[in-house]
């Protein structure tokens, strides 16, 4: 079924109020009703709302892929003009704009109007019209408000938007589980399948904000023979495959794989798809969250481009704060349990998600802005509670131990002038020879199975000094602690893992500087005791109390604390020596990062709902260290058992000074000394290290 015929019912039936809507939009452009400064806005609200009706009316006949180039581009950029580079500083997106012109609580109220109306881009390109006209007609009814001022108050106008929010979030949840679900949602899947990759005007097709990533990533891959683009495709999707053989899952019982990408890379997308028919599966492809009901936080998942300013996104991240009460929450969760139960046939059949990540973007520092919307301490409890009462609705319908996934990384043009160097390295990353790198590894398990916990210990700037406890094994022969981690779900190949015994695992986790989920973190510093993060530090900002809450927003997502859920040692020097020689170690993803050195995730453990599933090693061992003390509590307490969050924290080879497994005799076995694999059969790791940096 093509998508664009899926809504013509639904458009048809809210078509008088979509053009009653538009009527009264455009009156608003020349009125003056409404005093100043707001006349201003509400006049620039209405032009952008006749300049997105304009893009409906193109796609509505299809006629926006009949544009040049050039139209197209010049249309792109008109779209998303006022929150583009220094623009921003000026727009009413902006918080801090916005609170400047109209007051603390206008500007705050208003600046998140500005970014919900933002989400019209995407529903005229889909010809989503019933999400159209519902924003429309909140645009009005808060500009009546306006218009007799002598009539209202503050608390009317967010009343107004706490009601909308509250109406209209079962729709908003409901698009967003279909979205997942439900593979006639094909808008995405038909621009891939169908168009013509060579003519780059199909990038504008999507809506999103197109820079030089996204054209210069189609054109190269445009440029690599058809045989480089199925070995890309083949290491994805054989990767998905065998993440089910591995876990001993039923791959036969699944209709659907979710697949995640950056736009510019739908050739190798294409040739997934087709791969993923093979196995049965049919694509389903949504487009990241674009409103506050649906996003988490900054986070982009889903298909996107990149982000057109990614300081308008951390402004925005909390901007659900300006409603979320208890009400609310329970209104979302049970707007969440009514779409699972209606696409509970569909959800059955969800096989996981395929992710492509990118790599290479200019590095981000967040402005902390005392104007932008921020969840309280009780909006923090509630906003917590949300998270884990949503994952046990999740995994009641799309069963987490039944499903796999699979990630790989590409890097986009920004990373510089080194790109196709980059990327022909990377791909011989992503394809590292899989059963060297398990044999190697299996020497360290060897040594891990004999520890009672492991000591970490920072060199130079790294003051990190950490011991990990380690799960006792009852049965040598039949058991094991680590995961001899190969190239299937997680590519590229390269780590051994654990989940680590809370109790005894105390000490510090330090470094100088590290990017997690886009944001940078300077001398950042986590202390745990008995495997919980008890204190924790950073130098970001000037001032200590916006140090914590950044750390608490964005790596704890206002836990109060989180566990130690993984211990790994990564093994792949190789990687490494790729950051060191086009020296972008600070911009490569967590994915390869990962595999790089030591890390450690705070959260959940990597067997996250899925504890009672037997998993093994390619040796026929039982990886038995799947729990810990507070996973352990989802047979008793289960709302006290997960976190729904897992960050991976690396330290680089060169800040380590010893990793070394500990004994319960006391006795030592290096794994890592200075920088170097020390322990028997682990020393060919080192070769990479000897190369020649260019």
């Amino acid at each position: 079924m093509k998508y664009s015929i899926l809504f013509k019912e639904e458009n048809e039936a809210i078509k008088e109020r979509y053009d009653l809507a538009i009527e009264r939009i455009e009156l608003m452009v020349n009125e003056e009703s409404v005093r100043e400064p707001f006349r201003t806005y509400f006049q620039k609200m209405a032009a952008f709302v006749l300049m997105v009706k304009n893009v409906a009316d193109l796609a509505s006949r299809e006629s926006l892929k009949d544009l040049a180039l050039t139209e197209l581009q010049g249309l792109n950029h008109a779209l998303y003009e006022d929150i583009i580079g220094d623009n921003y500083h000026f727009s009413y997106a902006n918080p801090s704009y916005a609170c400047e012109k109209f007051g603390e609580k206008f500007g705050k109220l208003l600046s998140f109007i500005t970014t919900e109306l933002r989400s019209l881009i995407i529903y005229a390109y889909e010809g989503r019209f019933y999400e159209m006209t519902i924003y429309l007609e909140l645009l009005i009814e808060l500009y009546n408000y306006f218009e007799e001022e002598d009539e209202y108050t503050y608390k009317d106008v967010k009343r107004a938007v706490y009601d909308f929010m509250s109406d209209y979030c079962e729709v908003l949840v409901e698009n967003r589980v279909r979205d997942l679900v439900d593979a006639d949602l094909s808008y995405a899947t038909d621009i891939i399948m169908e168009a013509d990759l060579t003519d780059l005007r199909y990038l504008y097709q999507y809506g999103e904000y197109i820079t030089d990533n996204e054209l210069k990533t189609a054109q190269f891959l445009n440029s690599l023979p058809e045989e480089q683009i199925t070995a890309m495709a083949d290491t994805y999707t054989e990767g998905y495959r065998l993440g089910f053989i591995a876990n001993r899952l039923d791959l036969s019982k699944k209709g659907y794989v979710n697949i995640r990408f950056q736009i510019g890379y739908e050739r190798m997308v294409r040739c997934a798809i087709h791969n993923f028919k093979k196995m049965g599966l049919t694509p389903t492809i949504y487009r990241a969250a674009n409103n506050s009901v649906n996003k988490l936080q900054h986070l982009k998942i889903g298909y996107h481009a990149t982000s057109p300013n990614k300081q308008y996104d951390y402004d925005h991240r909390f901007d659900i704060g300006l409603f979320y009460d208890k009400a609310f929450k329970e209104r979302k969760l049970e707007s969440l349990k009514q779409a699972f139960e209606q696409y509970k046939q569909k959800a059955s059949l969800y096989a996981g998600p395929a992710v492509i990540e990118v790599f290479g973007e200019e590095l981000f520092a967040p402005e902390d802005k005392k104007e932008a919307v921020k969840l309280d301490k009780r909006q923090q409890k509630l906003y917590v509670e949300y998270n884990n009462e949503e994952s046990f609705i999740k995994n009641e319908y799309l069963r987490m131990d039944e499903i796999s996934f699979t990630i790989i990384s590409y890097p986009v043009p920004e990373i510089g002038e080194d790109f196709n160097e980059i990327f022909a390295e990377t791909v011989k990353v992503n394809t590292l020879e899989s059963n060297h790198y398990q044999m190697i590894q299996q020497h360290i398990i060897d040594a891990l199975d004999q520890g009672d916990y492991v000591h970490i210990q920072g060199e130079g700037k790294n003051h990190t000094d950490l011991k990990v406890k380690l799960y006792e094994i009852k049965d040598s022969t039949k058991e094991t602690i680590f995961e001899n981690c190969v190239a299937d779900v997680n590519i590229p190949v390269g780590e051994v893992f654990t989940s680590p015994v809370l109790t005894g695992t105390n000490g510090i986790l330090h470094v100088p500087k590290i990017y997690l989920r886009d944001l940078e973190y300077n001398e950042l510093e986590l202390t745990f005791k008995d495997g919980l993060v008890a204190d924790y530090s950073c130098t970001n900002f000037g001032d200590v109390d916006k140090n914590r809450s950044f750390i608490k927003e964005n790596l704890l997502y206002n836990h109060e604390y989180l566990p130690l859920g993984e211990f790994a040692i990564g093994t792949n020097t190789t990687a490494y020596m790729m950051g060191k020689k086009f020296n972008i170690a600070s911009r490569l993803p967590i994915l390869i990062a990962e595999k790089t050195g030591p890390h450690f995730a705070i959260g959940d453990t990597c067997y996250h709902m899925s504890e009672e599933t037997p998993v093994y090693n390619p040796d026929g061992k039982e990886i038995v260290a799947r729990d810990n003390e507070i996973s352990a509590l989802r047979k008793t307490e289960p709302s006290k058992a997960y976190f729904n969050c897992h960050t991976d924290i690396t330290l680089p080879y060169d800040e380590i000074k010893e990793i070394a497994v500990v004994k319960k005799d006391g006795t030592r076995i290096p794994i890592i000394q200075m920088a170097r694999f020390v322990l028997t059969g682990t020393t060919e790791l080192n070769e990479a290290f000897d190369s020649k940096i260019d």
